[in-house]
């Protein structure tokens, strides 16, 4: 007679989450009938280790057995999409915890599931520009780009590529702090007449920005965040998460409709 199991939550979170093997025959099991031979190959456990699982959930009530196959009851379904979640968002929090405070985290609709399938890339002290180098990535393969945000430490690096990509005809809007466009044009003037002259790039101002960067590309959305101290580059997450986008989309439009044209700004100097 199977005995009921009694104990805590916490309990059963430790059970399962002790050995990597059941957290992965549970989830096997509530997705289709399995064989002992088939959890065996599956979690690459040995033949005792299996028998023991299953006697296990079965005395939790979590899988029943038809002859050779097993799968799980109703409560082991549950239970396994439980886990599922619960390791999915502790995933999610291990990618952001420690680039958490550059990303805007106070914007409204911005949650930090945008980060659950997103790439990731940190800055490291041997790879400085890796979240630059990914964002160059990003821009080789888009032909519309739209960036709002006080990114300069992320836009200035690439700007030989992003001027490329803008002279071969990448439509690109960028709302800019004006002392950021006056830096950008009074730097690098010969360097700017290219993609100005191509009619492929319109640039705005907003005198509010956010300390961080929103990249509107054909097919992602990147979010960038630097450090203060150092104007670095600290990390870029990138997405084609549907509310990412939607999130993007919205906070990209609010900021231009409070915008102007930087031709106007100069036409009046």
């Amino acid at each position: 007679m199977i005995q009921s199991v009694t104990s805590s939550p916490l309990d059963e979170i430790e059970f399962l989450a002790r050995s990597d093997h059941r957290v992965t025959a549970l989830e096997a099991l509530a997705a289709r009938p399995q064989s002992r031979s088939d959890l065996r190959e599956l979690t690459g456990v040995s033949r005792s280790t299996v028998g023991r699982t299953l006697r296990e959930f079965e005395d939790r009530r979590w899988i029943r057995r038809e002859g050779h196959q097993y799968e799980a009851t109703q409560l082991g379904g549950f239970v396994a999409s439980g886990m599922r979640e619960l390791i999915d968002r502790l995933e999610t929090e291990q990618k952001l915890r420690d680039v958490w405070q550059w990303l805007p985290i106070e914007a409204s609709g911005f949650s930090i599931e945008m980060g659950a399938d997103a790439v990731v890339t940190v800055a490291r002290t041997d790879d400085p520009y890796r979240p630059v180098n990914r964002f160059v990535s990003l821009l080789r393969e888009t032909d519309q780009f739209r960036f709002v945000g006080f990114d300069l430490a992320l836009l200035e690096p690439c700007k030989d590529e992003l001027a490329r990509q803008i002279v071969n005809g990448m439509e690109t809007e960028i709302i800019d702090p004006p002392r950021v466009a006056r830096h950008i044009l009074s730097t690098y003037p010969e360097h700017c007449s290219g993609p100005r002259e191509s009619g492929n790039l319109a640039v705005r101002l907003h005198d509010e920005l956010p300390p961080y960067g929103i990249a509107l590309f054909d097919h992602r959305i990147g979010i960038s965040g630097h450090s203060p101290d150092s104007g670095t580059v600290r990390v870029l997450i990138d997405t084609d998460a549907p509310e990412t986008r939607e999130w993007a989309e919205s906070t990209y439009e609010s900021y231009r409709r409070d915008s102007r044209p930087l031709v106007s700004e100069l036409s009046m100097e």
